[in-house]
């Protein structure tokens, strides 16, 4: 469960909204309630008129990110069949996208296939990969300026905006991570290079919305290249896919710090930009207080979110919190009308480009000259995924700098992906689907702690930098012909780990999905025993032979909770082992201190995907609530931090 969330004192209150104050008696969070809002407001995602013509465009996509996020957020499956009702809309059976004219290579046509990928690892469905692999191609083939940055459309030869950063890289890198071409990394980040050295202006430290390489265009400076003008929501799109593709990078890629410091100057320059009294952004940043100059709503969401999401994923300094709490303030205070029709965001630009017909000129007069709106699809997506990261933000502060790993030794199953390669995915934070932990991987990442896989034998000096490990369901010989049994060396090296400060959370299953009678050798170090019993066994859709009922009474669990499990075995408990949720006689949860560390044991590696994403289980059944609670209570186990990590 989410702790009080920054500025609650403001949610509660109020919402001032252009000079008038709207009482807030919905208690939910902003993000849910413009979700819900959006999605009444849009059926299926089409916010086109009734009979205009409707097709694959970047605005759904952009919204969908924030469905994406309150789904991810929530597991509410609401938000997760409205992402897939709006993009089955627009594909046909065989993973075509119909409405899709490759030929036009609008770098803009990328960022729906974000959503593909979610579609894909969650579903498996192979018709939402084709889909992606089909953008990915168009990517491949897109054409380029002579230093090698993406035309932002076919029809706007060797200029790059800052928006297509945000359009084309996130994804670029998600299908670059599962379709393992570690070499496209380095194209990603030549990207963000070259709009750093050629839109960046030296004095200011912002950003031009446009280079064009040729130095061509009328808007283009004759020596630069560079546009006239500072966007504010071509950078809010910039400083979003550079977070946004930060997470997909690996750790030992030498882009990734080039990322991180143009991220870092960019969050700096942004921060030096805000609006002192109000929180905000203008539409033109560097000319405040300018004739014609107006706060604008969807780059202050835009701003909040990549700053709030960068310092909880460790990529900014905690100090930027503070900006995007003052962010936040300004964007409740100034856009939002709650009201009997929902969440309205206020004040939105509805488009700027540069170039085309009628002639964008991109002069100051252009930029403050463009329509406003209020309930624009990219804004509010933006707004919902503000909403999202400041939700977070204050429970973010509880496991900054922990490193969490899972186990990839005693349970190292593997199967063959799309792409033909063996992959680790039972349990693991990287499979979205329902065998993989991509849930609880998230809940553990909005807590503020980083999550990594571990492959490696599991000894103390592999362990030292970790603050908690993972262990769930140990393969036996049924589930994988070579297990890693575990034996009393194993048991001495991680009771070593434990013992320094670090936190063991043992999650097993039942004997026939998992080997108990070796890995008890690690358990009984704590005083715990996995019994070679069977209890909760589930027959089809009787989901209440699964059902375990939480009174809420502590010391993990301080809601009241209804849990899903199947198939389990059980604990006894010895020595200064101690039990932590039992039915009749049966014990499911235990707790062991040992030394400066804690271990926490499970009979059923229960918050896995397929019974934690809300989208099989009824609603009554909250693991993923659950998760949110027991997760708290890990990383509060966590000594002081780093401690244990440098003995």
């Amino acid at each position: 469960m989410k702790g009080v969330p920054i500025l609650a004192g403001v949610l509660a209150i109020a919402a001032i909204a252009g000079g008038r104050v709207v009482a807030q008696t919905d208690k939910s969070p902003w993000s849910e309630r413009a979700a819900h809002a959006a999605m009444g407001r849009w059926p299926d995602g089409r916010f086109a008129p009734a009979g205009a013509r409707w097709g694959w465009n970047y605005e759904l996509g952009a919204l969908l990110e924030g469905m994406d996020a309150a789904w991810q957020n929530s597991a509410d499956p609401v938000y997760f069949n409205y992402i897939k009702s709006s993009v089955d809309k627009l594909l046909g059976p065989d993973g075509s996208i119909p409405t899709l004219n490759a030929s036009e290579n609008e770098l803009d046509s990328i960022l729906l296939g974000r959503q593909l990928l979610l579609l894909y690892g969650v579903t498996q469905d192979r018709r939402y990969l084709t889909a992606a692999t089909q953008l990915y191609q168009q990517l491949q083939h897109q054409p380029r300026t002579p230093s090698g940055g993406f035309w932002h459309k076919q029809r706007y030869p060797n200029q790059m905006w800052l928006d297509g950063l945000y359009m084309a890289e996130p994804f670029y890198a998600e299908y670059a991570s599962i379709s393992h071409h570690p070499e496209d990394f380095k194209d990603i980040a030549h990207q963000f290079v070259l709009i750093d050295e050629h839109a960046r202006d030296a004095r200011t430290g912002l950003l031009y919305h446009g280079w064009d390489e040729s130095k061509e265009q009328r808007w283009a400076d004759k020596s630069t290249g560079g546009s006239s003008q500072f966007w504010a929501r071509g950078m809010g799109w910039h400083l979003m896919a550079l977070v946004d593709t930060l997470e997909f990078y690996p750790d030992d890629d030498a882009g990734r710090n080039e990322l991180l410091a143009i991220l870092e100057r960019e969050a700096a320059v942004v921060a030096r930009y805000q609006d002192a009294s109000t929180g905000l952004w203008y539409q033109v940043m560097d000319k405040q207080g300018a004739q014609g100059n107006y706060f604008e709503s969807s780059a202050a969401c835009m701003f909040v979110y990549a700053l709030a999401k960068g310092v909880r994923r460790g990529y900014l300094p905690e100090r930027y919190l503070t900006n995007a709490e003052r962010g936040y303030h300004g964007i409740l205070t100034h856009f939002i009308k709650a009201g009997d029709d929902g969440v309205t965001l206020t004040s939105t630009v509805k488009s700027a480009g540069l170039g085309g017909e009628p002639y964008r000129d991109g002069s100051y007069a252009y930029y403050i000259g463009e329509k406003v709106v209020s309930n624009d699809p990219k804004g509010v997506g933006a707004f919902i995924l503000a909403g999202t990261e400041m939700e977070n933000a204050e429970d973010a502060k509880i496991g900054r700098g922990d490193t969490v790993v899972v186990d990839g030794w005693f349970n190292s199953q593997q199967h063959l992906d799309a792409f033909g390669q063996q992959v680790y995915f039972h349990y693991k934070w990287d499979f979205q689907g329902e065998a993989g932990y991509s849930l609880l991987g998230h809940i553990f990442r909005n807590f503020g702690a980083e999550t990594k896989p571990h492959y490696a034998e599991p000894t103390y000096a592999n362990l030292r930098g970790a603050e908690v490990y993972i262990i769930a369901s140990p393969d036996n010989a049924d589930k994988n012909p070579h297990p890693h049994y575990a034996n009393a060396e194993d048991a001495a090296q991680i009771a070593e780990w434990v013992k320094a400060g670090g936190v063991l959370m043992m999650m097993e299953n039942d004997t026939s999905f998992a080997d108990l009678e070796h890995f008890n050798a690690v358990s009984e170090k704590f005083g715990i025993h996995f019994n070679s019993v069977l209890r909760k066994h589930v027959t089809g859709t009787q989901w209440e032979m699964g059902k375990i009922q939480v009174d809420g009474d502590g010391p993990i669990f301080y809601h009241a909770h209804t849990l899903f499990v199947k198939d389990v075995c059980t604990i006894s408990v010895s020595g200064d082992a101690k039990t932590l949720l039992t039915e009749g006689d049966d014990v499911f949860m235990a707790e062991a201190k040992y030394g400066k560390g804690t271990v926490y044991a499970m009979v059923d590696p229960w918050l896995y995907n397929e019974y934690t994403d809300g989208r099989k289980l009824p609603g009554l059944y909250d693991n993923y609530a659950a998760g949110e609670e027991l997760v708290r209570w890990v990383l509060e186990q966590v000594p002081s931090k780093g401690k244990h990590a440098a003995q």
